[in-house]
C-alpha cells in the first residue's frame, strides 16, 4: 500500500478489491458477451469466458477463508455486460454468475452499479448508480455524482479504464501485458480504480495514457491520475510500480 494507515483497511487479491473489516469484496468489467460478440464477428475462441469469471471467483473466495476472512457484502461495480445486443446469451451468463454469488453472500448483500455498457438491466431495477457505504464510496467511473465527494467519504473506488501495464523485456522483441490496479488521491480522498475482470484483453496500458483518454473517461484529473501508483497483478501476487508518471 502507498500509506502504511491504509494496510488493514483493503488489499488487492487478484483482479478484486476487499475490505477484510467490513467484509466488501469489490469487482467489475466483466464484459459478459464479449466471447459471443467475437464469435459473431467470426472470431474463432474458445467458449471460455464465463467458465473462466467463475472458476477465478472461485479461487479468490477460496483464498479469502483459507485466511480466516468473511465476505459479507459483494459489489459489481458496472459493465456487468458487454455487447449491447445479445440480451439472451448475456442474461443467461449474469444468472449463473449471480448463482454462484449467492452460494457465498445473501442476494440482498449483493450490489450491482450500472456501467456505460450496461444497457440491459437483469436485475429487476436493483441496478445503482453508485453505492455508498460508511466512508467509502463505489462506482463504475463513467460519470461523476456529487454524493460521492462528500466531506464523509474517504475512499472512492471504480472500475471503466480497464488498467493495465506494458513491460519490455527486449525492445522490439518482447512486450506483455498486466492488468493493475491504480491508487491515488485527489481532493483529500483515496481513489482506487480496478482492473477488468474478464480475461480475453488485458486493458489500456496506463504507460501509453493519453491526455485525451484521461480527460475524456476518467472522473479523476489527469494531474493526479499520472501521480496515482500502480499495483501489477502478477503470476504469484500484487507488485507496486511506482507512479504512473515515471514510466
Amino acid at each position: 500500500m502507498t500509506e502504511k494507515a491504509q494496510e488493514k483497511t483493503y488489499e488487492f487479491i487478484d483482479k478484486t478489491l476487499f475490505f477484510p473489516e467490513k467484509g466488501i469484496l469489490v469487482f467489475g468489467d466483466l464484459h459478459l458477451g464479449y466471447d459471443y460478440m467475437l464469435r459473431q464477428s467470426g472470431v474463432l475462441i474458445p467458449e471460455r469466458q464465463l467458465k473462466d469469471i467463475i472458476s477465478d471467483l472461485k479461487e479468490i473466495f477460496k483464498i479469502i477463508k483459507t485466511k480466516k476472512q468473511i465476505v459479507k457484502k459483494v459489489v459489481f461495480l458496472g459493465d456487468i455486460t458487454h455487447a449491447f445486443g445479445f440480451e439472451f446469451q448475456e442474461r443467461n451468463e449474469f444468472l449463473e454468475i449471480m448463482d454462484f454469488i449467492k452460494t457465498q453472500v445473501p442476494e440482498e448483500n449483493i450490489i450491482l452499479i450500472k456501467g456505460n455498457h450496461d444497457t440491459m438491466d437483469f436485475s429487476r431495477g436493483n441496478m445503482k448508480d453508485y453505492y455508498i457505504e460508511n466512508d467509502i464510496a463505489f462506482l463504475h467511473g463513467h460519470k461523476s455524482f456529487p454524493e460521492i465527494f462528500d466531506k464523509k467519504i474517504k475512499v472512492i473506488v471504480s472500475g471503466h479504464l480497464h488498467p493495465s501495464i506494458i513491460l519490455t523485456e527486449t525492445p522490439g522483441v518482447k512486450r506483455e501485458a498486466y492488468k493493475c490496479f491504480l491508487e491515488g488521491k485527489y481532493k483529500n480522498k483515496i481513489f482506487i480504480i480496478l482492473p477488468s475482470f474478464f480475461g480475453f484483453i488485458e486493458g489500456t496500458a496506463v504507460n501509453d495514457y493519453k491526455e485525451d483518454y484521461i480527460e475524456s473517461f476518467s472522473i479523476i484529473p489527469r494531474k493526479e491520475m499520472l501521480n496515482a501508483t500502480i499495483h501489477v497483478i502478477g503470476d504469484d501476487g500484487i507488485y507496486d510500480f511506482g507512479k504512473v508518471r515515471d514510466l
